[in-house]
Protein backbone atom coordinates (compact mmCIF):
# COMPACT_ATOMS: atom_id res chain seq x y z
CA UNK A 1 0.00 0.00 0.00
CA UNK A 2 2.70 2.46 1.00
CA UNK A 3 2.66 6.05 2.18
CA UNK A 4 4.53 9.35 2.24
CA UNK A 5 7.40 9.70 4.73
CA UNK A 6 9.59 12.69 5.53
CA UNK A 7 13.27 12.33 6.39
CA UNK A 8 16.69 13.94 6.63
CA UNK A 9 19.57 11.80 5.38
CA UNK A 10 22.55 14.03 6.20
CA UNK A 11 23.05 14.46 9.96
CA UNK A 12 26.24 14.88 12.01
CA UNK A 13 26.90 14.42 15.72
CA UNK A 14 29.66 14.86 18.30
CA UNK A 15 31.23 11.72 16.84
CA UNK A 16 32.66 13.80 13.97
CA UNK A 17 32.32 17.58 13.59
CA UNK A 18 28.81 18.12 14.91
CA UNK A 19 27.88 19.64 18.26
CA UNK A 20 24.89 17.41 19.03
CA UNK A 21 24.54 14.03 20.69
CA UNK A 22 22.46 11.50 18.78
CA UNK A 23 19.55 12.06 21.16
CA UNK A 24 19.28 15.76 20.26
CA UNK A 25 18.68 15.50 16.49
CA UNK A 26 16.48 12.45 17.10
CA UNK A 27 14.28 14.57 19.37
CA UNK A 28 14.35 17.39 16.81
CA UNK A 29 13.27 14.95 14.08
CA UNK A 30 10.25 13.85 16.09
CA UNK A 31 9.35 17.46 16.91
CA UNK A 32 9.57 18.40 13.22
CA UNK A 33 7.32 15.52 12.15
CA UNK A 34 10.05 13.56 10.38
CA UNK A 35 9.78 9.80 10.03
CA UNK A 36 13.42 8.91 9.32
CA UNK A 37 16.96 10.24 9.69
CA UNK A 38 20.37 8.98 8.61
CA UNK A 39 23.51 9.22 10.69
CA UNK A 40 26.33 10.42 8.41
CA UNK A 41 29.37 11.35 10.46
CA UNK A 42 32.58 11.89 8.51
CA UNK A 43 34.57 8.70 7.78
CA UNK A 44 33.47 6.94 10.97
CA UNK A 45 30.84 4.53 12.27
CA UNK A 46 31.40 5.53 15.90
CA UNK A 47 27.85 6.87 16.24
CA UNK A 48 26.05 3.84 14.80
CA UNK A 49 25.45 2.20 18.17
CA UNK A 50 24.13 5.28 19.97
CA UNK A 51 22.00 6.26 17.00
CA UNK A 52 20.43 2.79 16.88
CA UNK A 53 19.24 3.37 20.44
CA UNK A 54 17.17 6.35 19.21
CA UNK A 55 15.11 4.31 16.74
CA UNK A 56 11.55 3.29 17.54
CA UNK A 57 8.28 2.65 15.72
CA UNK A 58 7.93 6.34 14.89
CA UNK A 59 11.51 7.13 13.85
CA UNK A 60 13.59 5.04 11.48
CA UNK A 61 17.38 5.45 11.79
CA UNK A 62 19.36 4.67 8.63
CA UNK A 63 23.01 3.87 9.27
CA UNK A 64 25.41 5.74 7.02
CA UNK A 65 28.58 7.74 6.61
CA UNK A 66 29.65 10.93 4.91
CA UNK A 67 32.60 9.65 2.91
CA UNK A 68 34.96 12.63 2.93
CA UNK A 69 37.58 12.43 0.18
CA UNK A 70 40.15 14.89 -1.10
CA UNK A 71 37.96 15.93 -4.03
CA UNK A 72 34.36 15.66 -2.88
CA UNK A 73 32.03 14.22 -0.28
CA UNK A 74 29.37 11.55 -0.71
CA UNK A 75 26.86 9.78 1.50
CA UNK A 76 26.89 6.02 1.90
CA UNK A 77 23.39 5.18 3.18
CA UNK A 78 22.24 1.78 4.35
CA UNK A 79 25.63 0.33 5.29
CA UNK A 80 26.03 -2.27 8.03
CA UNK A 81 26.50 -1.50 11.73
CA UNK A 82 30.10 -0.44 12.38
CA UNK A 83 30.99 -0.41 8.68
CA UNK A 84 33.36 2.34 7.51
CA UNK A 85 33.71 3.00 3.79
CA UNK A 86 36.62 5.43 4.10
CA UNK A 87 37.77 8.26 1.85
CA UNK A 88 41.55 8.18 1.53
CA UNK A 89 41.62 9.00 -2.18
CA UNK A 90 40.81 11.64 -4.77
CA UNK A 91 39.41 11.83 -8.27
CA UNK A 92 42.77 11.10 -9.94
CA UNK A 93 43.23 7.83 -8.04
CA UNK A 94 40.47 6.05 -9.93
CA UNK A 95 39.21 4.32 -6.78
CA UNK A 96 35.71 5.75 -6.44
CA UNK A 97 34.01 2.97 -8.44
CA UNK A 98 35.16 0.20 -6.10
CA UNK A 99 33.82 2.06 -3.08
CA UNK A 100 30.46 2.70 -4.72
CA UNK A 101 30.23 -0.98 -5.64
CA UNK A 102 30.90 -1.94 -2.04
CA UNK A 103 27.96 0.13 -0.80
CA UNK A 104 25.69 -1.21 -3.52
CA UNK A 105 26.59 -4.81 -2.69
CA UNK A 106 25.49 -4.11 0.90
CA UNK A 107 22.10 -2.91 -0.39
CA UNK A 108 22.85 0.75 0.20
CA UNK A 109 22.73 3.83 -2.00
CA UNK A 110 25.35 6.46 -2.81
CA UNK A 111 24.53 10.17 -2.77
CA UNK A 112 26.71 12.88 -4.35
CA UNK A 113 26.74 15.42 -1.52
CA UNK A 114 26.63 19.24 -1.82
CA UNK A 115 28.33 19.34 -5.27
CA UNK A 116 29.17 23.06 -5.05
CA UNK A 117 30.05 23.41 -1.36
CA UNK A 118 32.26 26.50 -0.85
CA UNK A 119 35.29 24.98 0.87
CA UNK A 120 38.34 22.82 -0.05
CA UNK A 121 37.32 19.21 -0.81
CA UNK A 122 33.64 20.18 -0.67
CA UNK A 123 33.29 20.75 -4.41
CA UNK A 124 32.34 17.45 -6.02
CA UNK A 125 34.92 16.51 -8.70
CA UNK A 126 33.69 12.99 -9.53
CA UNK A 127 31.38 12.08 -12.39
CA UNK A 128 27.84 11.31 -11.25
CA UNK A 129 28.00 7.93 -13.00
CA UNK A 130 27.60 5.23 -10.36
CA UNK A 131 25.87 7.50 -7.85
CA UNK A 132 22.21 6.90 -7.13
CA UNK A 133 21.08 10.42 -6.26
CA UNK A 134 22.40 14.00 -6.15
CA UNK A 135 22.00 16.29 -3.14
CA UNK A 136 20.91 19.41 -5.01
CA UNK A 137 19.70 21.16 -1.83
CA UNK A 138 22.00 21.24 1.20
CA UNK A 139 21.06 23.32 4.22
CA UNK A 140 24.37 23.75 6.03
CA UNK A 141 25.62 26.96 4.42
CA UNK A 142 22.28 28.72 4.03
CA UNK A 143 22.45 30.46 7.44
CA UNK A 144 19.03 32.03 8.06
CA UNK A 145 18.00 31.52 4.42
CA UNK A 146 16.64 28.26 2.99
CA UNK A 147 18.49 28.57 -0.33
CA UNK A 148 21.77 29.95 -1.69
CA UNK A 149 23.85 30.24 -4.87
CA UNK A 150 25.61 26.91 -4.27
CA UNK A 151 22.29 25.10 -4.23
CA UNK A 152 21.17 27.04 -7.30
CA UNK A 153 24.29 25.85 -9.13
CA UNK A 154 23.74 22.23 -8.05
CA UNK A 155 20.12 22.35 -9.20
CA UNK A 156 21.05 23.87 -12.57
CA UNK A 157 23.75 21.24 -13.14
CA UNK A 158 21.37 18.40 -12.29
CA UNK A 159 18.60 19.92 -14.38
CA UNK A 160 20.77 20.31 -17.48
CA UNK A 161 21.49 16.59 -17.60
CA UNK A 162 17.97 15.48 -16.79
CA UNK A 163 16.53 15.49 -20.32
CA UNK A 164 19.17 13.17 -21.77
CA UNK A 165 19.03 10.91 -18.71
CA UNK A 166 15.22 10.62 -18.78
CA UNK A 167 15.36 9.90 -22.51
CA UNK A 168 17.67 6.93 -21.96
CA UNK A 169 15.63 5.76 -18.96
CA UNK A 170 18.41 6.13 -16.39
CA UNK A 171 17.89 9.49 -14.71
CA UNK A 172 19.37 10.28 -11.31
CA UNK A 173 16.95 11.66 -8.69
CA UNK A 174 17.50 14.80 -6.62
CA UNK A 175 17.43 14.82 -2.82
CA UNK A 176 17.68 17.52 -0.16
CA UNK A 177 19.14 17.32 3.34
CA UNK A 178 20.00 19.66 6.19
CA UNK A 179 23.63 18.58 6.75
CA UNK A 180 22.90 19.21 10.42
CA UNK A 181 25.85 20.12 12.66
CA UNK A 182 24.11 22.47 15.11
CA UNK A 183 20.79 22.77 16.91
CA UNK A 184 17.97 24.18 14.81
CA UNK A 185 19.22 22.90 11.47
CA UNK A 186 17.58 19.48 11.22
CA UNK A 187 14.93 19.07 8.53
CA UNK A 188 15.80 22.26 6.63
CA UNK A 189 15.50 20.93 4.02
CA UNK A 190 14.42 17.29 3.94
CA UNK A 191 13.18 14.73 1.42
CA UNK A 192 9.64 13.36 1.27
CA UNK A 193 9.42 9.84 -0.18
CA UNK A 194 6.63 7.50 -1.18
CA UNK A 195 7.75 4.15 0.25
CA UNK A 196 6.07 0.78 0.66
CA UNK A 197 6.77 0.93 4.40
CA UNK A 198 8.93 2.74 6.93
CA UNK A 199 12.02 0.56 6.67
CA UNK A 200 15.58 1.15 5.51
CA UNK A 201 15.21 -0.97 2.40
CA UNK A 202 11.90 0.62 1.40
CA UNK A 203 13.06 4.22 1.97
CA UNK A 204 16.31 3.65 0.06
CA UNK A 205 14.37 2.05 -2.80
CA UNK A 206 12.10 5.10 -2.95
CA UNK A 207 15.07 7.48 -2.96
CA UNK A 208 16.78 5.44 -5.69
CA UNK A 209 13.63 5.48 -7.83
CA UNK A 210 13.00 9.21 -7.37
CA UNK A 211 9.59 8.73 -5.81
CA UNK A 212 10.27 11.86 -3.82
CA UNK A 213 10.25 15.63 -3.53
CA UNK A 214 12.19 18.09 -1.39
CA UNK A 215 10.61 20.31 1.26
CA UNK A 216 12.13 23.39 2.87
CA UNK A 217 10.27 22.62 6.09
CA UNK A 218 7.59 20.34 7.48
CA UNK A 219 5.06 23.14 6.97
CA UNK A 220 5.31 22.71 3.19
CA UNK A 221 3.23 20.11 1.39
CA UNK A 222 3.21 19.38 -2.35
CA UNK A 223 1.27 16.93 -4.50
CA UNK A 224 2.48 16.64 -8.11
CA UNK A 225 0.81 14.46 -10.76
CA UNK A 226 0.51 14.05 -14.51
CA UNK A 227 -2.66 12.58 -16.01
CA UNK A 228 -3.53 11.36 -19.52
CA UNK A 229 -7.00 9.91 -19.89
CA UNK A 230 -7.53 7.42 -17.09
CA UNK A 231 -3.82 7.09 -16.27
CA UNK A 232 -2.00 9.13 -13.61
CA UNK A 233 1.65 9.17 -12.54
CA UNK A 234 3.26 10.85 -9.52
CA UNK A 235 6.84 11.99 -8.98
CA UNK A 236 9.38 9.42 -10.11
CA UNK A 237 6.83 7.70 -12.33
CA UNK A 238 6.54 7.28 -16.08
CA UNK A 239 3.23 8.10 -17.75
CA UNK A 240 2.31 6.25 -20.94
CA UNK A 241 0.17 8.93 -22.53
CA UNK A 242 -0.98 6.94 -25.57
CA UNK A 243 -0.63 10.18 -27.51
CA UNK A 244 -3.24 11.91 -25.37
CA UNK A 245 -2.98 15.37 -23.86
CA UNK A 246 -1.34 15.47 -20.43
CA UNK A 247 -2.73 17.48 -17.53
CA UNK A 248 -0.02 18.39 -15.02
CA UNK A 249 -1.19 19.44 -11.54
CA UNK A 250 0.63 20.72 -8.49
CA UNK A 251 -1.20 21.21 -5.20
CA UNK A 252 0.80 23.32 -2.75
CA UNK A 253 0.30 24.23 0.90
CA UNK A 254 2.41 26.21 3.35
CA UNK A 255 4.20 28.75 1.13
CA UNK A 256 2.50 32.18 1.26
CA UNK A 257 2.54 34.10 -2.05
CA UNK A 258 4.60 31.35 -3.66
CA UNK A 259 5.46 31.07 -7.32
CA UNK A 260 4.96 27.57 -8.75
CA UNK A 261 6.84 26.77 -11.95
CA UNK A 262 6.87 23.72 -14.21
CA UNK A 263 10.07 22.68 -16.00
CA UNK A 264 10.75 20.43 -19.00
CA UNK A 265 13.72 19.95 -21.33
CA UNK A 266 12.76 23.37 -22.71
CA UNK A 267 13.36 25.00 -19.34
CA UNK A 268 10.73 26.79 -17.27
CA UNK A 269 7.50 26.51 -19.28
CA UNK A 270 4.82 27.75 -16.87
CA UNK A 271 4.61 30.06 -13.83
CA UNK A 272 1.70 30.73 -11.47
CA UNK A 273 1.57 32.84 -8.29
CA UNK A 274 -0.35 31.46 -5.32
CA UNK A 275 -2.45 33.43 -2.87
CA UNK A 276 -1.03 35.03 0.30
CA UNK A 277 -2.55 32.11 2.21
CA UNK A 278 -0.02 29.82 0.54
CA UNK A 279 -2.39 27.14 -0.67
CA UNK A 280 -3.55 26.45 -4.19
CA UNK A 281 -3.58 24.25 -7.25
CA UNK A 282 -1.71 24.90 -10.50
CA UNK A 283 -2.60 23.17 -13.77
CA UNK A 284 -0.78 23.05 -17.11
CA UNK A 285 -1.30 20.99 -20.26
CA UNK A 286 1.24 19.42 -22.58
CA UNK A 287 1.93 16.26 -24.62
CA UNK A 288 4.68 13.67 -24.64
CA UNK A 289 5.73 15.02 -28.02
CA UNK A 290 6.32 18.45 -26.50
CA UNK A 291 7.72 17.35 -23.13
CA UNK A 292 9.79 14.29 -22.26
CA UNK A 293 9.31 15.03 -18.56
CA UNK A 294 7.84 17.60 -16.20
CA UNK A 295 9.00 18.65 -12.75
CA UNK A 296 7.90 21.42 -10.37
CA UNK A 297 9.54 24.12 -8.25
CA UNK A 298 7.93 26.22 -5.53
CA UNK A 299 9.70 29.45 -4.54
CA UNK A 300 8.85 32.07 -1.94
CA UNK A 301 8.43 35.76 -2.83
CA UNK A 302 12.20 36.32 -2.43
CA UNK A 303 12.93 33.66 -5.04
CA UNK A 304 14.24 31.17 -2.51
CA UNK A 305 13.29 27.54 -2.97
CA UNK A 306 10.52 26.18 -0.75
CA UNK A 307 10.00 22.83 -2.50
CA UNK A 308 11.01 21.02 -5.67
CA UNK A 309 10.02 17.70 -7.15
CA UNK A 310 11.64 14.96 -9.11
CA UNK A 311 10.22 14.55 -12.62
CA UNK A 312 7.40 12.56 -14.09
CA UNK A 313 8.56 11.08 -17.40
CA UNK A 314 6.13 11.22 -20.34
CA UNK A 315 6.07 8.71 -23.21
Amino acid sequence: MGGWYRGDCHVHSVHSDGELTAAEPAAAARAAGLHFVATTDHNTAAAHGVWAEQADAGLLVILGEEVTTATGHWLALGIGPGEVVGGEYGVRDGLIGAHLDRVHRAGGICVAAHPHAPYPSGTFAYAYEGFDTVEVWNGLWTSDLPWNADNEAALAEWGRGLAADVHRGRWRPAVGNSDTHLAGQLGVPHTVVFAEELSTSAVLAALRAGRSWIAGSAAVDVSFTATAGAKTAEVGGCLDTGGREVVVRARVRGVPSATVSFHTERGAVHHTELSPEGSGEVEWRTTAQESGFVRAEVRDPRGHMAALTNPVALT
